[in-house]
């Protein structure tokens, strides 16, 4: 929060990271569902935004589609898209790039988070591999991408 009482975003986003790099390891190692391990991750970090008053709603319905989490504090809003690199697969950014771009439309928000999570074999470390990038959406949204 910053001293006026608003959702300060850049800063979740950094607390976020170190939360990630220093726990994200031993958490999905540990994690009897491997799918969905990364999403209740997150989720539990932005609990804290609950906490203080905020909301963390799953699988928001936004038109046809539901946005994987919405996080509200007052009067700021966070669509969030969550994709899983999966061994076999292409990397998902631009299908997430699109998908969230769809959501954030839907909403009225100029941006957002996308936050793939890297679970092929034969990766770094968490610690090391986990970056955040600037993206543009199809239709020109900037939307930070988190990668780990």
């Amino acid at each position: 929060m910053t001293p006026d009482g608003r959702l300060d975003l850049p800063r979740l986003l950094q607390a976020f990271l170190a939360f990630w790099r220093q726990h994200g390891q031993p958490l999905l190692g540990s994690a009897p569902y491997h799918e969905i391990a990364p999403h209740l991750v997150l989720m539990a970090f932005l609990h804290r935004v609950v906490n203080a008053g905020g909301a963390l709603e799953r699988e928001y319905a936004i038109g046809s589609g539901r946005m994987d989490l919405c996080l509200r504090y007052r009067d700021v809003m966070l669509g969030i898209e969550i994709k899983v690199w999966r061994d076999g697969e292409s990397d998902p950014l631009a299908e997430g790039l699109a998908q969230l771009d769809g959501y954030l439309d839907g909403l009225g928000l100029p941006t957002g988070w996308l936050v793939i999570f890297d679970r092929r074999a034969g990766q770094p470390p968490i610690s090391q591999r986990t970056r955040t990038e600037l993206a543009n959406t199809p239709a020109g949204r900037t939307v930070t991408v988190i990668r780990g």
